[in-house]
């Protein structure tokens, strides 16, 4: 009696197990197909092995280990990416050891591989003047200028994943007090934002001029493109870049070379621990699923790190007071310990 296969165990995968009993997100359930589709077209282009002729018995832990290597030097995949094609794998595997136990062995051996180290790099973020100069940068005197300042103020104001963003429909926004924003993140899980006034009053006039104040609108999608299409995670990616564009003819040195929709979530979380907030209420607002996560903001900058140690330097030697010049010893010495 044959045993079901490769093909029969990855349709029964995503058609059952990760759409329906686990619930994934469409975003998560795109990345999977995504890393499995690579893979069939590099054993089918690299290996000679058509889709329908891949087996578990021809599968083994080299064949993945020789395709993670061929994503990073032919498709000059980085770390980070390659990282997470082998999650999705994983993922897979972790599911067949269940379905499949005769093949238990070839999937602790895939298990095994491990993820790359990816390089620490420090988090990009804008100061709160860039932040100011790019909400300037649209032409409020037009409609699609109009439309841009609402949504970049709320991809900044909200703290959100691009997704996220493109994702809102006219029910999610409540512009009358208290004002918020409900954003629906990673695993289809809903938190509730509140929005700042200057914000609210951008985002009123916006739903008012497109007509989506009314019952009838709140199922349509909050931002859209001259097809009145919702708009896509580049299309929101594309508008933000053109006036980044626009804010660095006068302040080039503001802006990092390049800006993108993540950028503004990782300048409002800094902004908020800039601002002492707890970063538990952070986690909250940013929708981590740990703490852990959000504490690499404050890992990031060396002046929240310079005013923890000059306080507890102060509870204890209460005359004791830094002096410029060894603030700005210390701030030296925090950046090359980061």
């Amino acid at each position: 009696m044959r045993n079901k296969d490769f093909g029969q165990h990855l349709s029964e995968y995503f058609l059952k197990y990760i759409s329906r009993q686990k619930g994934y997100s469409i975003n998560t359930i795109k990345s999977y197909r995504d890393t499995f589709t690579i893979f069939l077209r590099y054993c089918n282009d690299e290996l000679k092995i058509k889709p329908e002729k891949l087996s578990l018995e021809k599968m083994s832990k080299k064949m993945i280990e020789e395709f993670l290597v061929w994503l990073e030097t032919n498709k000059k995949y980085s770390a980070s990416t390659r990282n997470q094609r082998l999650a999705a794998i994983h993922a897979f595997f972790r599911y067949l050891q269940i379905e499949s136990p005769e093949n238990l062995n070839l999937c602790n051996l895939i298990l095994s591989i491990p993820t790359k180290k990816v390089p620490d790099n420090s988090i990009s973020y804008l100061t709160l003047n860039a932040v100011k100069i790019l909400l300037a940068a649209p032409n409020m005197r037009a409609k699609v200028g109009r439309r841009d300042v609402a949504l970049i103020a709320l991809l900044y104001d909200s703290g959100a994943r691009v997704q996220e963003i493109a994702d809102l429909i006219a029910a999610d926004i409540r512009v009358v007090a208290p004002a918020t924003v409900k954003l629906t993140g990673k695993g289809n899980k809903a938190r509730i934002i509140p929005i700042m006034p200057q914000t609210v009053q951008l985002l009123n006039s916006y739903l008012k001029e497109y007509g989506l104040l009314g019952e009838e609108s709140t199922n349509l999608p909050v931002f859209t493109n001259r097809s009145n299409q919702k708009l896509t995670r580049a299309g929101i990616s594309y508008i933000l870049c053109k006036y980044v564009e626009m804010a660095k003819i006068n302040s080039p040195k503001l802006f990092p070379k390049k800006v993108t929709p993540h950028i503004l979530r990782h300048s409002k979380s800094m902004h908020l621990l800039q601002a002492n907030v707890n970063l538990i209420y952070i986690r909250d607002f940013l929708g981590h699923s740990s703490v852990i996560t959000t504490e690499r903001y404050a890992k990031a900058d060396p002046e929240i790190k310079r005013r923890a140690i000059e306080k507890v330097s102060s509870n204890i030697l209460p005359n004791e007071k830094y002096s410029k010049k060894e603030k700005h010893e210390l701030l030296d010495w925090l950046k090359a310990i980061v």
